[in-house]
């Protein structure tokens, strides 16, 4: 499949090695010729320098010839023109668009079939969206959601103290006293695929699957004290910090946002007058304990600056808030999140890349495709959603008869709106949702992909 990206930035950048890896034909372009040559090194794709809306510009990159289009450039009015040019000069091309103002969302998604697109990407919005449910369920590192937000996988890390140290998976229903199935274990930076007897070790981060009725379950069972959020402080008015705080106040949780931009502060202020808007440096310790971080239920960074973030989220775990939520734009040190205890990490460009994926999987083979993929454990292993239909393979056979490929692991399926955590005996039917969890590099298109 041919894929133009337009724009090399951060996003473009996590795309092109996306798309790369799973042996897409890439051309990215850009005006920036500094960066096209950073994104070639780093993968193998071809590249055009200029303007992406000009037509003259995608017919260098072959529009006529390309499957998809991606507009990821810094302006939404570029990504929209250059969608639109595109689709003008090849009537069979998807488009995607990433819309980062928060005011054209709304008049685009109604407007686009007029813009020609396919798909609105907002990494902001995402952002806020996965930061909201983390503020839900404050035992967890991180969450994603598939089956229409009826089954979770969760990630939990193993302290010192906890119930699961040292004891095998085998125990661990009876333990948490609810059905839960460990699909992944990241121990020392590597993926692991874990059996019943494998023994779980302080500092395993573990990814498992459980309905979303479950989560209160198992956090209560495991002694994770969790209370109901009721105020938070966000470092930094960013767009994220926009989307988020429509959310929080819709529930009415109370908000505290600290920036040192003047600006940035006004805008927020009159954009969401039930938000205490503080002009300060969120970095500065007498900023936060003035504003209450030694009170508050979680603390949010979300500044522009990776570092910034790091520091601002260890300050807050010196003070013992309850829950902390960081924002990076650079995960390719996952060393780096070790360092960051009761910290959830969330990328905003690495879970529309994810999104995008699953979208160009699904129009490469349309039968028993990828409904939706999440990246998770730093990259190591992928959750894919797929619906189980006429086609797929072994339907109405027990597990324990069916062989499966190696560092696959069925993780859940969903049955007229219920959960099922298969064992041995389990089956599956035409119409089922399947959840299937596999480690990178074992790249899984199709459901009949993950049977031997």
């Amino acid at each position: 499949m041919k894929t133009i990206i337009a724009g090399s930035g951060k996003v473009g950048a996590i795309l092109a090695r996306k798309l790369v890896a799973e042996n897409y034909d890439v051309t990215v372009i850009d005006t920036d010729s500094s960066t096209l040559q950073l994104v070639q090194e780093q993968n193998d794709v071809m590249t055009v320098s200029g303007n992406c809306a000009i037509t003259g510009v995608l017919s260098e990159a072959d529009v006529e010839g390309s499957d998809l289009l991606i507009a990821t450039s810094g302006s939404d009015e570029t990504n929209l023109l250059c969608c639109l040019t595109a689709h003008t000069m090849n009537p069979d091309i998807h488009t995607i668009a990433r819309i980062k103002n928060p005011e054209y969302i709304s008049q685009i998604y109604d407007m686009r079939e007029t813009f020609a697109l396919s798909m609105i990407i907002t990494p902001e919005r995402r952002a806020a969206v996965e930061i909201e449910r983390l503020l839900r369920y404050p035992g967890f590192l991180k969450l994603d959601t598939f089956a229409k937000g009826r089954v979770e996988i969760v990630e939990l890390r193993i302290e010192g103290d906890s119930k699961l140290k040292d004891k095998p998976l085998s125990q661990l229903n009876s333990i948490i006293k609810c059905k839960v199935l460990v699909c992944i274990v990241l121990r020392d930076g590597n993926a692991i695929t874990p059996y019943g007897d494998f023994v779980l070790r302080e500092g395993d981060r573990i990814f498992v699957t459980a309905s979303t009725d479950d989560l209160t379950t198992l956090l209560k069972n495991l002694g994770i004290i969790t209370r109901k959020v009721k105020h938070v402080i966000v470092c930094g008015a960013s767009r994220i910090c926009h989307y988020l705080c429509e959310k929080l106040v819709r529930s009415g949780i109370g908000v505290t946002v600290i920036d040192n931009d003047k600006e940035k502060c006004r805008q927020l202020s009159a954009m969401h007058p039930d938000v205490n808007v503080v002009e300060g440096d969120a970095s500065s310790s007498f900023t936060l304990e003035r504003e209450g971080v030694d009170r508050c239920d979680a603390l949010i960074a979300l500044t522009g600056m990776d570092e910034l973030n790091i520091i601002i989220s260890l300050y807050g775990h010196s003070h013992k808030v309850p829950q902390i939520i960081t924002k990076l734009d650079h995960v390719d040190d996952n060393a780096i999140l070790d360092f960051l205890p009761q910290s959830s990490v969330i990328c905003p460009k690495e879970l529309c890349g994810d999104l995008i994926v699953g979208y160009v999987r699904a129009m490469e083979k349309q039968a028993g495709a990828a409904r939706a993929v999440h990246s998770i454990a730093d990259g190591k292993a992928e959750a894919i959603e797929f619906r189980v239909d006429g086609t797929t393979h072994h339907t109405s056979e027990p597990l324990k008869h069916i062989k499966v490929r190696k560092n696959v692991i069925i993780a859940c399926i969903m049955r007229r709106g219920k959960t099922v955590i298969p064992n041995g005996d389990t089956e599956f039917y035409p119409g089922d949702t399947m959840i299937v969890v596999t480690k990178s590099g074992d790249t899984v298109y199709q459901l009949n992909d993950i049977f031997e």
